[in-house]
């Protein structure tokens, strides 16, 4: 017994464990090498360190003490104009805080004799240092203060007032310690402080002891001056000017009548006026007449301006009041060109008729900033481009009656219509050129081409509303594929992840780079419609889209795109662009210009138009009648090419021109009275509800007007939310070529509706993509937007102005079938089974038929012979099962029209 523990102690563990070793050879090794895999990778996580109460106290302070600055912050950036709309970025309210707290502090300690040790505190330091002048010391910290919270985007300037700061206050001190009789540290350091304090001290005892009093005072009055001068950034030879602006805010001095000319003055500009050609001469004296810094804006402005086709001023004629201020308005408005509001002196130019001239016009006043004519009356004359003719000057003859403004246009029936006035939409400033966001991006993006060794460099960068296009200008022999390459690595660089590489910029050797603002700005439709006033374009199919990425305003001519296609996801901005659309007609055309259908199958969105006289029907949203719709504007343009093609002309504005000119007369019996077109502008606000349910017939009126009514003045506004392949087919892509993109879900939509990848980088809210016919690359802007108020504003004035007038054969149609087809005869249910059977399962086989309904083989081919004539299934193909027309969830309208019913 004793023997067998001991032989157990003897024996080696190592040989009892190499049968299990040999085992677990044996077995696959994939079954532990994992979990020991898994367990090396995946060690068990540290305990987390518990919570620091010290660290959840510093939080609470800080939350609270930050909340507190953005208040005292906001009441002062809510004191005037200067300061509002800061970015959140540049904000140092936390900092601005703390200077007012020491302000007050350092205030309780000079003006109030602070006991304690903060009280010795600041008497040591303050008083200390700035002697007599501590009392000011409160003040300079809270000035300070002011400036971080108003202007802290401005750190550009933060040296520029430090140095002067430290000049102004030490050259003051100086003199300050001079004048108490420059005491002297042994005499101890309360004569100092109540002299300059040490600052004074050390300022003027080197000076005084090197030069004397005699030279001292002079130089720290220098001192003061210089450090006066770069504290208010005004420069030597600008002080003259700045004294007497500052007299005349005061009071003090008058500004001289610089407007006033002597007789002398006016007899050398007669005789110099005299020399210059005829058409020059009627400019009146003064400045106003020739300004040299002006002549290269005026003269690209009438650069711009489109040659009038009609009548033009008659020169024998003299100048009326209104000719003078539309003429002058037009001159003056120039420089919404350029982003600039239109000049507020239009409208004082306008009140400059009497009343008893006013009385003798039409009583519904219009500004004369907008001069528009209507080409169907040439009695009414356009206004002057030329110059604006004296003021100053009595007319030689005896004052007229005015006659009827230029804004009232006469209409057929002795109807007349005044166009709505552009006050009632909103201006907007110019916008902004720079800001610290744009410097701080530009940083980033040289940062990131030194990292990657890029030699490429930021040359400029041109600001819109929504995005900046920064401008990269490469090195020799640098490919422009490695800044196509770094584009997640600049989103990551910049912190947006919408970077859009434009490569290159078109008509520039340089790579853009479009990153959107963080302060985005309102383009308001407004401010559109005002440019294409004071350029004169009054063409009455103007539109305006919005504002590009170069700052300058899209406008289109519909008549010239000719039809353009919408498209973008929800919220995107495509409702926006088509009020812009309809607000645009309404401000500058009359119903007798431009006729409207509008088809709204969402039920809300033009509901705010209906009652407006453009409209040539009621608003349709009932998709079957949006259907008959379009197949009546295809009869209506065959009807205006039947007319084109009888008297021999190409365009509808020829035929209309030639019946206003009375060219045009009817053959001899015919009791038809010829009347112009007007355009017929077709909107689709939702082309996806109509395609779904009628395609063919949508899609047949669709390709027909867009392949031929142009030259019939018919035009196709197609909007849609969901820009597919079904609803946007091919043949409306190859006959619709303008397009209008915004922001999109996907780089498929994207291809659809431009043919090219961008538009699923947008972001939305009016950032859209502009393709218009005939361009290659499209053009990034921001839609314009107008209010509610504005659009109801409009619509109230047209329905002032004219009620509708409506066609009742717009959504009639061609005359629906009452009864059932005498064709089908007793078949009716019958044919209606295999209708249903045939499209539900979308095989068109006899045999079929002959099975499921249970008929003979001559029932089912007559059946089937009916389906291929009304375009359920096609033609025979031997052996083979017809081809099924129709989809499923078409099947209830060919139900429909089988079954005779309207």
């Amino acid at each position: 017994m004793a023997s067998r523990p001991s032989a157990a102690k003897k024996q080696p563990p190592k040989k009892v464990a190499a049968p299990a070793k040999k085992a677990a050879a044996r077995k696959p090794p994939a079954k532990r090498a994992p979990a020991k895999k898994a367990a090396a990778r995946r060690p068990a996580p540290p305990p987390r360190p518990a919570p620091s109460p010290t660290n959840g106290l510093y939080r609470l302070v800080r939350a609270f003490w930050l909340g507190l600055a953005h208040a005292v912050g906001a009441v002062f950036r809510g004191v005037g104009t200067g300061a509002k709309n800061l970015d959140p970025a540049h904000r140092k309210d936390g900092v601005a805080l703390l200077l007012f707290a020491i302000a007050l502090i350092v205030a309780a300690g000079t003006w109030a004799d602070l006991n304690g040790p903060v009280g010795d505190l600041v008497e040591i330091l303050v008083t200390g240092a700035f002697g007599r002048l501590d009392l000011l010391v409160p003040i300079l910290i809270a000035v300070i203060a002011v400036r971080f919270i108003r202007h802290p985007e401005k750190p550009e300037a933060n040296g520029r007032i430090v140095i002067g700061l430290s000049a102004l206050v030490i050259g003051v001190l100086g003199q300050v310690h001079i004048a108490c009789g420059s005491p002297a540290r042994s005499e101890g350091m309360q004569a100092i402080r109540d002299a300059g304090g040490l600052i004074g001290w050390a300022a003027a005892t080197p000076l005084s002891y090197t030069m004397g009093d005699v030279l001292a005072v002079p130089l720290l009055v220098l001192l003061t001056v210089f450090g006066l001068l770069v504290v208010t950034a005004t420069p030597v030879n600008a002080i003259p000017q700045r004294l007497r602006l500052l007299g005349v805010k005061l009071g003090i001095v008058h500004e001289p009548e610089t407007d006033e000319w002597g007789p002398d003055d006016r007899r050398y500009d007669e005789q110099w006026r005299e020399a210059l050609p005829q058409d020059e001469r009627r400019r009146g004296p003064g400045p106003e007449g020739y300004a040299p810094e002006d002549a290269e804006q005026e003269a690209l402005t009438r650069r711009r301006r489109p040659r009038r086709s009609a009548q033009q001023h008659d020169p024998n004629r003299p100048m009326d009041a209104v000719d003078v201020a539309a003429a002058a308005a037009a001159a003056l408005d120039g420089a919404v060109m350029h982003g600039m509001p239109p000049s507020p002196l239009v409208a004082d130019l306008t009140q400059g008729v009497s009343a008893g001239d006013r009385e003798e016009t039409t009583p519904t006043p219009v500004p004369a900033a907008r001069p528009r004519q209507d080409k169907a009356r040439p009695a009414q004359q356009k206004l002057s481009s030329g110059p604006v003719p004296d003021l100053t000057k009595e007319s030689p003859e005896a004052p007229r009656d005015l006659p009827a403004r230029a804004e009232q246009l006469q209409l057929s029936g002795d109807i007349t219509y005044a166009l709505p006035s552009l006050d009632l939409l909103t201006r907007g400033g110019p916008g902004k050129s720079r800001s610290a966001a744009n410097d701080a991006v530009v940083a980033s993006l040289t940062t990131v081409f030194t990292e990657f060794k890029v030699d490429a460099a930021v040359t400029g960068f041109t600001r819109g509303p929504t995005v900046t296009r920064y401008e990269v200008e490469l090195g020799p022999a640098v490919k422009v594929e490695r800044i196509t390459a770094l584009t997640k690595n600049i989103a990551y660089a910049v912190a947006s992840p919408d970077v859009r590489i434009i490569s290159p910029i078109p008509g520039k050797s340089a790579v853009g780079i479009e990153i959107p603002n963080t302060d985005r700005e309102m383009v308001n439709l407004g401010d559109v419609l005002r440019l294409a006033a004071a350029a004169e374009d009054d063409h009455p199919m103007l539109v305006a889209l919005g504002k590009d990425v170069e700052g300058g305003y899209v406008m289109a001519n519909m008549a010239k795109m000719p039809h353009v296609l919408v498209a973008g996801a929800t919220g995107s901005g495509k409702s926006s662009c088509i009020n812009c659309l309809i607000t645009s007609v309404m401000v500058r055309a009359t119903p007798e210009d431009v006729r409207m259908v509008l088809v709204d199958p969402k039920r809300v969105e033009l509901t705010a138009y209906e009652g407006i006289p453009h409209l040539i029907t009621p608003i349709i949203t009932n998709p079957k009648r949006a259907a008959e719709a379009l197949q009546w504007v295809v009869r209506e343009m065959d009807l205006r090419y039947d007319d084109l093609a009888a008297f021999g002309y190409r365009h509808i504005d020829d035929f209309n021109q030639a019946i206003r000119d009375g060219k045009l007369k009817t053959p001899e019996g015919s009791e038809r009275e010829l009347k112009t077109y007007p355009y017929l502008l077709v909107i689709v606000d939702e082309l996806a509800d109509l395609m779904m349910v009628a395609p063919r017939d949508v899609e047949d009126s669709i390709v027909r007007i867009t392949q031929l009514a142009r030259a019939a003045g018919i035009h196709l506004v197609l909007a849609t939310q969901r820009p597919s392949v079904d609803v946007v087919t091919g043949l409306i892509k190859a006959n619709v070529p303008s397009r209008l993109a915004f922001a999109t879900s996907s780089l498929a939509d994207s291809r659809v509706i431009l043919d090219q990848p961008g538009a699923e980088k947008l972001i939305g809210k009016g950032d859209g993509l502009f393709l218009p016919m005939g361009a290659n690359k499209p053009t990034r802007m921001q839609g314009a937007f107008v209010t509610e108020e504005e659009v109801a504003a409009v619509v109230q004035h047209c329905k002032d102005q004219m009620a509708p007038v409506f066609r009742d054969d717009v959504t009639v149609g061609t005359k629906q079938k009452k009864e059932i087809d005498e064709e089908i005869g007793d078949d009716l249910d019958l044919l209606c089974q295999a209708a249903e059977l045939v499209v539900s399962t979308q095989f068109g086989s006899t045999s079929m038929l002959q099975r499921k309904l249970r008929v003979g083989f001559a029932k089912a081919g007559r059946l089937m012979d009916l389906m291929e004539s009304r375009a359920i299934v096609g033609p025979s193909e031997g052996s083979k099962a017809r081809d099924v027309l129709i989809k499923p969830d078409e099947l209830d309208g060919v139900l429909a029209v089988i079954r005779g019913e309207a």
